[in-house]
């Protein structure tokens, strides 16, 4: 079944635009950077006010501002746009061994990402000159299962409304007798109360289930996911990220890229995983250069069924869901700067933190729309959640034009693999079906079947049958049968001609 593929090349008679018109974003970006930093050296030397500080910081402030306002319409457009394509009645199996390609290499690109950070820790408290004071209204000594049944108790939120811009959190309150009663000892009760910021665990989970009703609604539901499709916007932004925390998203980002998915599809195809990413090697650059899962789609779908041979009953399905859910990268991002920021303040590291920051960067990545920086937005989410200052985001701004191309060309090799490991799994349940129905059917037949089967290829092989005995065919019969297939086929010759 032939596919028509969009052509990444030029077409014949238009314009190709100079190579600094292609990437304007990039270059505005780096200039922007460089003359960020040659005013903060000028403007340093003459020791400027608190006032001024804050006076040269409110664009950054106006834009960390307009950045949290796009938190809710991103999560409700991306989680339901992507969400609702996943039609289980009609593509069950493909969405069934999507979902669970999609799950295996988030889960093992976050872990990855975690077991670096904590190995080479490159956050330092030192690093700021002053910790956030919203880490002070925390107390330290809630227990790790108290975290998680916050998590759990902001994913299932009791108001919708207003889990958008608050959430719950448990604190221990000390209760001291009476000033007449002779007992001092303070009794603590654990007090669940609403604190400011939105509930973005709760907003996931609302509009995952929204994306999934309405993708089992189908034409029904048809004009509300076109809603939420245009509401999918793109998003541009900048992040600065020191040396060290630069080195641990790569190393992870290339540990999950050339270990962990070749894993996965080898397990699953037992063939060579390397020789199937080389036919992606278009598709990585094509994302290297754009920085979006979405712009490189016409090139993968190209690279999955040409030069890899994937059917295309997969590669409509699995590419389109995988640009908006299949966030591998961006998962590993946000859990490694989560926790990069998390050192930087001095926040201890316990089960409970740990296993919360890789909950929601895993949920979190879902929304990141698969446009250039989207994963920006997202970290605010993260941040959020585990209850991090947002501003510190600022502090790693510089490098993340790069980061951002790296981690979308792993996303899309993602994509990619994603394809050939559903296409494996699904052909080989269905080969096993198939062999166990014919072997169902074969026990299911009488034995008068069986006999007429049996007689009719003897027929076949040896002439005739006379009770029950093969009689050979005579030496005209035999010259008789050769010349009608010789008369067959030379007027099945003619015809050609």
């Amino acid at each position: 079944m032939a596919s028509q593929c969009v052509s990444p090349l030029p077409v014949k008679g238009s314009r190709r635009k100079h190579p600094l018109l292609e990437n304007l974003l990039l270059v505005l970006t780096l200039i922007s950077v460089f003359i960020g930093i040659g005013i903060a050296f000028f403007v340093r030397q003459f020791q400027p006010s608190q006032r001024t500080i804050d006076m040269i910081g409110f664009p950054g402030e106006l834009f960390m501002n307009v950045l949290k306002s796009l938190i809710l319409p991103l999560i409700a457009a991306s989680l339901v746009s992507g969400l609702s394509q996943l039609d289980t009645r009609q593509s069950g199996r493909i969405g069934a061994f999507a979902a669970l390609y999609y799950a295996i290499t988030m889960v093992l690109a976050v872990t990855t990402g975690i077991c670096l950070v904590l190995l080479i820790h490159p956050g330092d408290p030192s690093i700021k000159e002053h910790f956030a004071s919203e880490n002070d209204s925390h107390p330290a000594n809630v227990s790790a299962l108290e975290k998680l049944m916050d998590l759990l108790r902001n994913m299932f939120p009791d108001n919708i409304v207003q889990a958008t811009f608050q959430q719950m959190e448990t604190e221990y309150v000390e209760i001291r007798p009476p000033t007449n009663v002779s007992s001092t000892t303070a009794i603590v009760h654990a007090v669940h109360r609403h604190i400011d910021g939105m509930n973005t665990l709760g907003m996931i989970m609302f509009f995952i289930a929204l994306g999934l009703v309405m993708g089992h609604l189908g034409r029904e539901a048809k004009p509300l996911a076109d809603l939420f499709n245009a509401l999918n916007k793109d998003l541009s932004s900048t992040a600065r990220m020191l040396a060290l925390y630069v080195l641990t998203v790569f190393i992870g980002l290339m540990i999950h890229l050339f270990l962990t998915l070749p894993a996965i599809l080898f397990v699953a195809t037992r063939k060579n995983p390397y020789r199937y990413m080389r036919g992606l090697l278009q598709a990585a650059i094509t994302a290297l250069g754009t920085a979006s899962t979405a712009a490189s789609l016409p090139v993968t779908f190209r690279c999955v069924e040409q030069n890899n041979g994937v059917h295309p009953q997969y590669t409509k399905f699995v590419l389109p869901v995988g640009a908006l859910v299949n966030m591998d990268g961006t998962a590993l991002y946000e859990a490694v700067a989560s926790m990069f920021i998390a050192q930087m303040n001095g926040m201890e590291m316990t089960p409970g933190a740990v296993l919360t920051m890789a909950f929601t960067a895993t949920l979190a990545s879902l929304g990141a729309a698969s446009m250039p920086s989207a994963g920006l937005v997202t970290m605010l989410i993260v941040l959020t959640a585990v209850g991090l200052p947002a501003s510190d985001v600022t502090m790693i701004i510089a490098v993340d034009w790069l980061l951002d191309r790296i981690r979308t060309a792993t996303n899309v090799i993602g994509d990619g693999i994603g394809c050939g490991f559903v296409e494996a799994m699904v052909e080989r349940r269905r080969r096993r079906k198939l062999f166990g129905s014919e072997a169902e059917n074969d026990i299911g037949r009488t034995e008068e079947q069986l006999a007429n089967e049996t007689q009719k290829q003897k027929q076949t092989e040896c002439g005739t049958v006379e009770n029950g005995k093969c009689r050979r065919r005579t030496i005209s019969e035999s010259a008789k049968m050769e010349e009608d297939e010789n008369g067959t086929t030379e007027g099945r010759r003619q015809i050609l001609i």
